[in-house]
């Protein structure tokens, strides 16, 4: 594949952080809930490191000094099914780790574009450690807008830079996506097909460059030893508004007896990393799978009939709570109805308590972003692209 794959919002309202909640039930397939195993590692869903972010689902991530013992543990690191890459906020990291630099012998800065936002810093090397899995020598992404000026290919996209814990409401962004890099094939190439996500920088400034598959930002599961094939994310199911929801992400498809498949419906999906979902009779094929999005992002309020909030931007805000359902197709043919519930989105943020929610949502694009509600009462699988599992070759997702 050489187009630039999809780079999917955290929250395509545009990093919402708002307290406040009020759950409905979430239908669909629950599994159990893994608690032990050298390839699981506790979630939760919570307010997030300044306390007011709503559906934000947070793990700990050990970063290391590469061979060596000088480790730090971050808490509050988003975890993202819609992004591949981890990016830790620089004023979370006390641990000094090594700069990549480019051909020419200057650092390397990426700039990551988002639905809603950017992410720029330098790009750095570490061990990563989660639970009892290692990836060695991983390039990761440091967000600060200080350390190197923001390069105007950057600023040029329009999309303001979330490089701090306030603005992105979180220590980081632990991306485990589909795809086994940030970028791909197209961040390899020089010239004008080159996307212009890495910069190397000099004094004078910096300047787009070709960025090897192996240097990229890559999938930190997909650098792990074993277990690398994909990721479960377990939720419980949630019937009410609450201050948090604990689950755990778990490592591996098919390689342990506590990540099998079972009865999950398999949905492959395009180059693009999307499926399609019809909605009351028509198809919007650029559909996805996120937990970093906080609600149901889907068409806009003169297409569903469902108002937008005044006041809470970027939601819907109906007088009564909507039953509503959807089909989710893969491109393997493999499809299944979604019924999911959508409230009134001013009215769940008036509990300043509660930041756990499962019908929550608002106008997106034309299309249908799953966003955390959708894995509450599920387990989700994320297939990496290229790895082999019990249901075939990634990338797919299935619940």
């Amino acid at each position: 594949m050489t187009s630039l794959r999809r780079l999917l919002a955290l929250a395509m309202c545009g990093f919402c952080l708002w307290a406040g909640g009020c759950g409905g039930a979430s239908s669909g397939k629950s599994g159990g809930i893994a608690t032990s195993g050298k390839n699981v590692v506790p979630i939760s869903v919570n307010g997030g490191p300044e306390g007011n972010y709503a559906n934000g689902v947070f793990a700990s991530v050990t970063l290391c000094v590469p061979g060596s013992s000088n480790c730090q543990t971050i808490t509050n690191v988003l975890v993202d099914t819609g992004s591949s890459g981890l990016r830790i906020v620089s004023s979370a990291l006390t641990i000094s780790l090594p700069q990549q630099n480019g051909a020419t012998g200057h650092p390397v800065v990426e700039c990551l574009p988002f639905l809603s936002a950017v992410t720029w810093g330098p790009v750095q090397t570490a061990d990563i450690q989660m639970g009892g899995e290692k990836a060695s020598s991983v390039s990761i992404q440091v967000l600060s807008d200080t350390a190197f000026p923001i390069a105007s290919g950057c600023k040029n996209m329009g999309l303001p830079s979330q490089d701090t814990v306030q603005a992105l409401g979180a220590n980081g962004i632990l991306g485990i996506g589909l795809f086994a890099q940030d970028c791909g094939p197209a961040c390899t190439q020089t010239g004008s097909s080159n996307p212009g996500l890495y910069y190397e920088c000099p004094s004078s400034g910096c300047q787009v460059t070709a960025e090897s598959l192996s240097l990229q930002v890559p999938n930190p599961v997909a650098m792990f030893a074993a277990d690398n094939n994909g990721v479960i994310i377990e939720l419980p199911a949630v019937s009410g508004p609450q201050p948090s929801a604990s689950g755990s992400l778990v490592f591996g498809i098919g390689t342990h007896s506590n990540n099998g498949l079972g009865g999950a419906t398999v949905y492959t999906v395009d180059a693009s990393g999307d499926l399609t979902t019809t909605y009351k009779g028509k198809s919007y094929p650029n559909s996805f799978v996120d937990s970093g999005s906080n609600g149901y992002f889907f068409l806009t309020s003169s297409a569903t009939g469902i108002p937008s909030c005044s006041r809470a931007s970027g939601f819907y805000c109906p007088s009564s709570t909507q039953s509503l359902s959807a089909t989710n197709q893969g491109s393997n043919g493999a499809s299944g109805t979604v019924s999911f519930s959508l409230a009134n989105a001013e009215s769940l943020f008036a509990n300043q308590a509660d930041f756990v929610f499962n019908n929550l949502g608002g106008p997106g694009h034309d299309s249908f972003d799953w966003g955390l509600p959708f894995f509450f009462g599920r387990n989700v699988f994320t297939a990496i692209e290229g790895r082999s599992t019990p249901a075939g070759t990634g990338p797919y997702w299935a619940y």
